[in-house]
């Protein structure tokens, strides 16, 4: 015997509560209104109101676009972003934690495990970074392991598009590899890095994120990888950057904050992510 579960008609408060949880867990989707209605076991009409509510709702609180698409192909589509008094109060917050004695490393490194293992940080980052491409075309978000990782993954999340991983060494489980040199920070040292010929399409639109950029070789080596995979690059964003490195081997790009290791100390201050996303 087949069981069937039948659409129960929703209040609309039921509605309205079960359409934004859908809609925020799959930014950048289009979904046609007919399977609001079917799942509602409501009236197209019915659901434009809904939406209508939506719209208002996230503009008003900064949550994100509801974008409408007409047409029998048509529908909605939830695309989140942040606007700029949210994102300065975010990364003010990162600056205040970041600017502590504790984070610094010998060698001139800055501890941001903590941070980047916080899933509400990585939201916000995720939703900031997004907030650029909104009306871009990203294919997939590139990163390098490991602690590239889930400021890609969250990124990617919001993007709703694959994330990829760079790798410096070729894992058998990744296949046949396009493999890339690279000079390593601000020495003359070559280094490699390898990612699976299956992670890109040629003609992908690629947007490369990082934790830390010092003189840029990593990203610069990424950005070589996108050439060799004959895809685009779109952009390139960090959380954290050091200040003004005489060697950058990287134009244009977004941070998050400046950040600087000196004398056991840590300086810490907003980066450009104003100018390149809220201008």
């Amino acid at each position: 015997m087949k069981l069937e579960v039948k659409p129960v008609k929703a209040r609309r408060s039921d509605r309205l509560v079960d359409m934004t949880r859908y809609l925020l867990e799959r930014p950048h989707t289009l979904v046609p209104l007919t399977f609001f209605a079917d799942r509602y076991d409501s009236a197209k009409s019915s659901i434009s109101e809904d939406l209508t509510i939506l719209k208002r709702t996230f503009q008003d609180r900064g949550t994100g676009l509801l974008e409408t698409i007409p047409g029998a192909a048509g529908g909605t589509r939830f695309l989140p972003y942040m606007l700029k008094e949210e994102a300065d109060e975010v990364v003010a917050d990162l600056v205040q934690q970041m600017t502590s004695a504790d984070r610094y490393l010998p060698g001139g490194y800055v501890y941001m495990s903590d941070l980047l293992g916080n899933p509400a940080v990585l939201r916000e980052i995720g939703r900031i970074f997004a907030t650029q491409y909104l009306n871009q075309q990203v294919d997939a978000v590139m990163t390098i392991a490991t602690k590239g990782v889930p400021i890609a993954q969250s990124v990617a999340q919001m993007l709703n598009v694959p994330f990829v991983i760079v790798r410096h060494d070729t894992e058998i489980t990744e296949g046949s590899t396009v493999n890339v040199n690279y000079a390593s920070g601000s020495s003359t040292r070559i280094e490699k890095m390898s990612l699976s010929k299956r992670s890109l399409k040629a003609g992908a639109n690629v947007l490369i994120v990082d934790d830390y950029m010092r003189g840029g070789g990593t990203i610069g080596g990424m950005m070589s990888m996108v050439k060799e995979f004959d895809a685009n690059l779109v952009g390139i964003g960090v959380v954290a950057e050091s200040s003004d490195h005489p060697n950058r081997r990287v134009g244009e790009y977004t941070s998050l904050m400046r950040v600087d290791a000196e004398d056991d100390m840590i300086k810490a201050r907003p980066g450009n992510y104003s100018e390149q996303i809220y201008q």
